[in-house]
């Protein structure tokens, strides 16, 4: 069976468009957030005899998926066929056509053959093509919206950019977003055995870091924490919270502080807890910091930063909402239930819940990076924050799922303590007023479109043309 599909890529030449295939981080920005798929080993890029092996999970099942590249012509066009894996056969052709206006016609040609004789060619050819309308529709969009974010920052330098926290959702997805788009990225690594030839070494627990390597990059995304989630909140786990977000923050600071020339910026989390419990309250950078123990940790967190703030390091304490992701974060962990059908409100649903789609937080970041004015606070969420009961129904409606089973705020207490209470049942309504202001704008400001786009339920999705 052999289907094409194509999509406009608008105002970006073929040899552009070609040019972010070949870098670093491609696959990983074109492959769907829902798929549950893993790069466990590659050999070169894009041109002939370049291979790439991925894990790939389907229900309770894995499989190993090996492809090798080949009909490689520059600007043009390249494929890569299953060396081994689910199909009897597979093909995928990309090729890259100019337009009348300057744009891009991305023709991507699948030609396959499904396994298992009789019945699998009457099933899996269905299946196959619902979920490549559900991919190319994801992988035209992001595509487009990358472009354009880079074109963006067109004709300034190319930053090298270090990152710690670089395997967690945020981290990995900054990651490769910033390699597509010509920047080099450092990883910040814990283990000495582990560090790769773009690593650098650090370790908060024993207050060591690469010093030299640090001077030589432009600046530091901080990303790396303890998960608040999931399971109570023990003392010990509150300890583990809050130290693994003080102490790297302090060992970073005052290495940045120390370092004469080289790094000036330092983007550093923090996230929309710092606010509290504030009911409906519309909160911007200037409010103060709330109670509660995620509140506390925020603020040290963000006080934690103040010795590079000192030196003359340009700080950005980027106060993040509820990342919309089903790769992972609290969307992630939401999705199976919902699927079931045993979704709900949370409590009253009238707590506020400030989220974030994951492609504008780390274009967020990217243009924070760029804008010397940017610096203090900056809330990384929506334009328009959401009730927890609007979340839910609108969750509900991408999915095609009931949401009528609500789950009071005793039950949430009961099973996960005060983590439950303070991440589940307590909301902020917090707006991104300084991104605003500088200029952001967003792709995704309704919580329907982005979970539309990261789920891969949208509506208008291309219809392939189809060859049996």
């Amino acid at each position: 069976m052999k289907l094409t599909y194509r999509g406009i890529v608008e105002g970006h030449a073929p040899k552009d468009v070609f040019a972010w295939h070949e870098r670093p981080g491609a696959l990983e920005r074109l492959t769907p957030p829902w798929a549950d798929s893993r790069v466990i080993r590659r050999e070169g890029g894009i041109r002939d005899g370049a291979e790439v092996e991925l894990e790939v999970g389907v229900g309770p099942t894995t499989f190993r998926w090996h492809l090798r590249h080949r009909d490689f012509v520059e600007g043009q066009a390249f494929s890569d066929e299953q060396i081994s894996g689910p199909m009897k056969r597979w093909k995928h052709t990309h090729r890259f056509l100019p337009t009348e206006d300057g744009g891009t016609l991305l023709e991507d040609e699948v030609d396959f053959e499904a396994p298992l004789g009789f019945a699998g060619q009457a099933v899996v050819p269905s299946m196959v093509e619902h979920e490549l309308d559900r991919m190319f529709a994801f992988r035209h969009r992001r595509l487009q919206t990358d472009l354009d974010r880079h074109a963006a920052h067109e004709g300034r330098p190319r930053l090298t950019v270090a990152i710690s926290g670089a395997s967690g959702l945020i981290g990995s997805n900054l990651a490769a977003f910033l390699t597509t788009g010509g920047h080099r990225v450092v990883r910040l690594v814990r283990r000495k055995d582990e560090l790769g030839p773009d690593d650098l070494y650090w370790s908060p627990s024993r207050g060591e870091i690469d010093r030299d390597g640090l001077a030589e990059v432009d600046a530091v995304v901080h990303l790396a924490g303890e998960p608040i989630a999931p399971g109570r909140w023990t003392d010990e786990r509150k300890q583990a919270i809050r130290e693994s977000r003080v102490k790297g923050t302090e060992l970073l600071a005052r290495a940045l502080a120390e370092l004469k020339g080289g790094t000036r910026t330092l983007v550093s989390g923090s996230a929309v807890g710092f606010y509290g419990n504030r009911g409906s309250a519309t909160l911007r950078e200037g409010a103060e910091a709330g109670t509660g123990f995620l509140a506390e940790v925020c603020r040290d967190w963000e006080m934690a930063t103040r010795s590079a703030e000192r030196a003359g390091v340009r700080v950005v304490r980027l106060r993040t909402g509820v990342v919309l992701s089903p790769a992972g974060g609290a969307l992630g962990e939401m999705l199976t239930p919902f699927k079931m059908g045993a979704g709900g409100r949370l409590g009253s649903g009238e707590q506020y819940m400030s989220w974030i789609d994951l492609d504008d937080l780390v274009a967020l970041v990217l243009h924070l990076l760029y804008d010397p004015s940017a610096s203090g606070p900056v809330n990384a969420t929506s334009p328009h924050p959401v009730t927890n009961a609007t979340f839910t129904s609108t969750l509900g409606r991408v999915l095609g799922r009931p949401t009528v089973i609500p789950i009071p705020g005793f039950a949430v207490k009961a099973a996960f303590g005060q983590m439950g209470e303070e991440t589940l049942l307590w909301g902020q309504r917090v707006l991104p007023a300084k991104a605003t202001e500088l200029g952001f704008r967003f792709a995704y400001e309704g919580v329907e479109e982005s979970l539309r786009f990261q789920l891969g339920r949208v509506e208008d999705g291309p219809s392939p043309e189809v060859v049996e």
